[in-house]
């Protein structure tokens, strides 16, 4: 079973009603309109397909109605997820959505505080063969906030793992915001570092106890593993800023999937997508295109600022 997390970057609707930012108003001078949207809805469904994941996660939506416009342009090339939801509790500008392949129990969300500045974190609940697991989709504040806001983010997260138990099989997965050892490289910049070096990913998570090959790890009890842990260095990747390679996108599971006992993550098998098209110059995601003029305009151009990450999961 391929589990996998995409920020597909900013896809909004058409619908006329509802918040968006500037350039993606409907109709307008920077030619939001049906022929780039459609435009944007193929790369982006090009992406998934080549993911070709069970179930993905995907950040950067809208609203229903783009989900369901990405739905049908993906059964119309070949990849029908039966199963879909939208985090749309909070009216927030862009939200966290699933499309999945197998049913699941339920679809919830977790609140994270009243505010805007905070999207909500999306809870789904499996079961498969017998097989009970949990996937939460996030995605935290941006690095325009300091690591207190992302810190927030990881303790609502927390409070709601030890309600339903560290023991069980639980897949963190999302636009984190996050590097995987953001402990390290986020010291570097002080107006980030207002949490005395404390971090959300590493500290609330406990995902710095286990930084060896899946198949190393010993066992650290209320601890989560991050899955970029098992593959090597240079292709711990899923954005790049300033012509550096960041992983804030990840895939981080609980102690109980590393067991070899009723379901597991699959040793060796965490990648980023990377196909060449995806790749602008060889050196970056292929970002959406929009121009820097004063009226900012879309050139149809792209796919996304950051690239998917997939995990396969093994049910015994």
């Amino acid at each position: 079973m391929r589990i996998a997390t995409y920020n597909v970057e900013s896809l909004f609707d058409l619908e006329k009603q509802g918040y968006k930012y500037k350039e993606y108003k409907p109709y307008g001078k920077s030619l939001w309109n049906k022929k780039n949207y459609n435009i944007k809805l193929t790369n982006i469904s090009k992406v998934i397909k080549d993911i070709d994941a069970d179930i993905i996660a995907l950040q950067e939506i809208h609203s229903i109605h783009a989900l369901k416009d990405l739905r049908l342009k993906l059964k119309q090339i070949g990849l029908y997820y039966k199963y879909y939801r939208i985090a749309d509790k909070k009216d927030s500008t862009i939200k966290v959505a699933l499309l999945s392949k197998v049913p699941f129990i339920y679809s919830k969300e977790v609140v994270v505080g009243n505010s805007f500045k905070y999207r909500n974190i999306q809870e789904v609940k499996f079961k498969i063969n017998n097989k009970e697991f949990y996937i939460f989709n996030n995605h935290w504040k941006s690095k325009s906030g300091p690591e207190s806001m992302r810190m927030f983010s990881a303790k609502k997260l927390r409070d709601r793992l030890k309600e339903i138990g560290y023991e069980k099989n639980i897949i963190l997965v999302g636009d984190f915001n996050s590097h995987y050892e953001e402990n390290i490289i986020f010291l570097r910049n002080r107006n980030h570092n207002d949490t005395n070096g404390k971090t959300g990913i590493n500290d609330i998570l406990r995902t710095i106890y286990q930084k060896e090959k899946a198949n190393k790890n010993k066992y650290v009890e209320n601890s989560f593993y991050n899955l970029w842990y098992d593959t090597e260095t240079e292709k711990r990747y899923s954005y790049v800023f300033r012509g550096k390679k960041e992983a804030l996108d990840n895939i981080i599971v609980s102690q109980s999937l590393l067991d070899n006992k009723d379901m597991d993550y699959k040793i060796g098998t965490i990648q980023n997508i990377s196909k060449d098209y995806m790749i602008y110059k060889g050196k970056y995601p292929y970002r959406w295109k929009i121009s820097t003029a004063r009226v900012p305009k879309h050139k149809g151009k792209g796919y996304s600022d950051h690239l998917p990450v997939v995990a396969t999961f093994v049910l015994n």
